[in-house]
């Protein structure tokens, strides 16, 4: 009997040590809206996010809903403490609205996150008219 709650204890502790070093992605926008966008012309967005756990993240992939939107990322650890971050641009071909997502895979307690891009593509010259002028 001594035994089996010896072990129980073994294996709380180490279940409990677990999920208490892991990393955290706090990010300081999950979702960004271009607005409208002038059609031909990429933008870029760029995904600041603290690690708020106690141990590194490490980003191992980062993949786009689609071939019009082009992830680059952090490839170093971030430590405790430290930044990171996820830009996407989004080519801007397609006139119409756009909702485009960006999944995250990592080491940190949630292995997966998807961030989303939404704005709208206009015909080129629309974007910066006046609202009175469109």
């Amino acid at each position: 009997m001594k035994k089996f709650f010896s072990v129980v204890v073994v294996l709380l502790t180490v279940t409990s040590m677990s999920y208490a070093q892991k990393g955290v992605m706090k990010f300081k926008e999950e979702t960004h809206n271009f607005g409208k966008v002038e059609q031909g012309k990429p933008v870029t967005q760029e995904f600041v996010f603290t690690n708020t756990g106690t141990e590194p993240i490490v980003i191992s992939n980062v993949s786009a809903s689609c071939g019009c939107t082009t992830p680059s990322w952090t490839k170093d650890p971030v430590l405790p403490k430290q930044t990171g971050s996820i830009k996407a641009t989004y080519n801007a071909a397609a006139m119409g609205t756009f909702n485009k997502s960006i999944t995250v895979f990592s080491n940190a307690e949630s292995p997966s996150l998807t961030l989303f891009l939404k704005g709208e593509v206009v015909e080129k010259g629309a974007a910066s008219k006046p609202s009175s002028e469109k």
